[in-house]
């Protein structure tokens, strides 16, 4: 089968984003399958380009790489312009490739133009994956305001659905967001998966001195308002107001408060208890989580980021660390049930600071917890296994 991949923000494990694609797409071409990507430059992509459109081979992937830069810091109508770009020139390839089936993976819900193109001018059957819930979360979090442009973009949500022979969530919460909005459709979720080989992996790279022999709760992924980042801060300060020794709170990756929360942390005196580490490679990141007391997930309190599946859990589990994180949907179910981690109130850091307390000083909670986030993200979210499981289902619509 030929399959052609519409994704924006594609990595690699070289990369400082998720990989889910390529893990999916590399199961999927040893399997015998002919997978094509075109994506574009994210800013924590391992992807560069000179060209306007270049074309690599990575792991028998084939890469269509457009020379159009994505970053997260970039003014709202920069970004915009950024998806329209992409599209635009994505639905060429949409009309000149030869494939079998076409994929579109959203947000932003523009990627769906070029699968349209497949499914409209080609008649092939279109995959629609859904990262984020747009325009919901851009309108959510305030990035969308025009209420025509609004109404707009759910109309064209709802199209992208109806031309759809399957649609695939990241979660089990957007799953039931569609189905509950727009009514029945071939749906089902494949959320991201687990590398466990990486994450279990003895890396060479160590921690750095300021880590060692310490205990400390990480956060890795973009630094913002959606993430929650300033309430990891106000944590900090409350450990050091209190004399907690030997308990930091750590951030590695980039975004649009990071330059804020670095010079906060210098005027109030907390760069023994909040430190702030730039962007790395997935692989350079694996010390950092295995070593961490917990992993932490602080969305904002926001209801619709309840059924969000961030990449980071899953890193967290196959690495075997404890998860605290923010959300009232399907992450709070599931670390409740397999026991492997807690969900505080967004808006409450000293609880956060309750719990890390309680993970550092009692090793046989800490260890358990550890050992069932493991045992989950081997059985029920291995890269191979969800990578079937999705491809199973593409199969079946052909």
């Amino acid at each position: 089968m030929k399959i052609l991949y519409f994704y924006q923000y594609f990595s690699t494990p070289k990369g400082s984003w998720g990989t889910r694609v390529y893990e999916y797409a590399k199961k999927w071409v040893e399997q015998g399958h002919e997978v094509t990507v075109v994506t574009s430059i994210y800013s924590k992509s391992d992807l560069k380009a000179d060209k306007l459109i270049e074309h690599r081979e990575i792991d028998g992937i084939k890469i269509i790489i457009l020379n159009i830069t994505i970053d997260n810091k970039q003014h709202p109508l920069k970004r915009i312009w950024t998806f329209i770009q992409y599209s635009v020139l994505a639905s060429w390839f949409a009309i000149s490739q030869s494939y079998d089936v076409v994929i579109s993976s959203s947000g932003p819900i523009t990627v769906g133009i070029p699968g349209l193109v497949g499914k409209k001018l080609k008649r092939k059957k279109m995959v629609f994956e859904v990262r984020d819930l747009w325009p919901d979360t851009a309108i959510s979090m305030g990035y969308l305001k025009n209420k025509f442009v609004q109404k707009l973009m759910y109309a064209f949500e709802k199209f992208c659905y109806n031309n759809s022979a399957l649609i695939v969530t990241l979660s089990p919460g957007s799953k039931e967001n569609i189905m509950n909005r727009y009514g029945d459709y071939n749906i089902i979720s494949v959320p991201n998966s687990a590398n466990i080989g990486l994450f279990q992996s003895e890396s060479e790279n160590s921690l750095p001195e300021e880590l060692k022999n310490c205990h400390y709760a990480i956060y890795t992924g973009n630094i913002g308002p959606v993430n929650n980042s300033m309430m990891l801060f106000e944590a900090a300060n409350i450990i050091k107001k209190r004399g907690i020794d030997n308990l930091k709170i750590v951030l590695i990756g980039d975004g649009q408060e990071k330059q804020l929360l670095l010079k906060k942390t210098c005027e109030m005196e907390l760069k023994n208890y909040f430190l702030i580490y730039d962007l790395m490679p997935k692989e350079h990141l694996v010390p950092f989580l295995r070593h961490s007391l917990a992993s932490l997930i602080p969305l904002a309190n926001k209801p619709l980021l309840d059924t969000s599946s961030p990449n980071k859990l899953f890193e967290s589990l196959a690495a075997g660390v404890p998860v605290i994180q923010t959300t009232n949907g399907w992450i709070k179910t599931l670390l409740f049930e397999q026991k492997c981690g807690f969900t505080i109130n967004p808006d409450q850091p000293a609880e956060l600071v309750e719990i890390l307390l309680e993970l550092k000083n009692n090793d046989e909670m800490r260890i358990e917890m550890a050992t069932n986030a493991f045992n989950l993200a081997k059985n029920s979210f291995s890269k191979d296994l969800l990578a079937n499981k999705m491809i199973d289902n593409i199969e079946k619509i052909l």
